[in-house]
């Protein structure tokens, strides 16, 4: 008969233990991912309120609000039409944000909501609808 050794384990053991290791390590992942995209939903947030602010500011300029058609780049770029835009532009970057899942913004003058204008953003999946994080953010709905 054989003996075992005190220290040895066997392998229903080593099983055991690498079967919780990959239970934790599966927890501790989606508790990762799920943070991962609270920020996301934060930062383009954050985002939004400065777009936002930066719209409101070419209005103060301007006169006017940015066209459709030209979005958020009259921010960046100067418009033929307009006399009194800040150089350099309302934004501290050469280039419009997007928000954090690397998709463009949306912007619309007279959107149904009656505000003069909304910055959106789609969510996670990048299109309009959705929930949890696919859910669409709006600049008017940003504090």
């Amino acid at each position: 008969m054989r003996r075992r050794h005190k220290n040895a384990f066997t392998l229903v053991e080593l099983m055991a233990v690498l079967l919780i290791i990959a239970l934790l390590a599966g927890v501790a992942a989606k508790n990762f991912m799920g943070q991962t995209e609270k920020a996301k939903v934060t930062t383009t947030k954050a985002t939004l309120k400065t777009l936002h602010q930066a719209v409101n500011m070419f209005k103060l300029d301007t006169g006017r609000y940015p066209t459709e058609e030209m979005g958020l780049y009259e921010l960046i770029e100067q418009p033929a039409d307009v006399e009194y835009w800040t150089p350099g532009g309302y934004l501290e970057t050469t280039d419009v944000p997007r928000d954090a899942w690397k998709n463009e913004f949306v912007y619309q003058l007279n959107p149904e909501s009656g505000k003069p204008f909304v910055i959106i953003s789609y969510g996670a999946d990048g299109r309009e609808g959705g929930e949890g994080y696919d859910a669409d953010l709006y600049s008017t709905d940003v504090d």
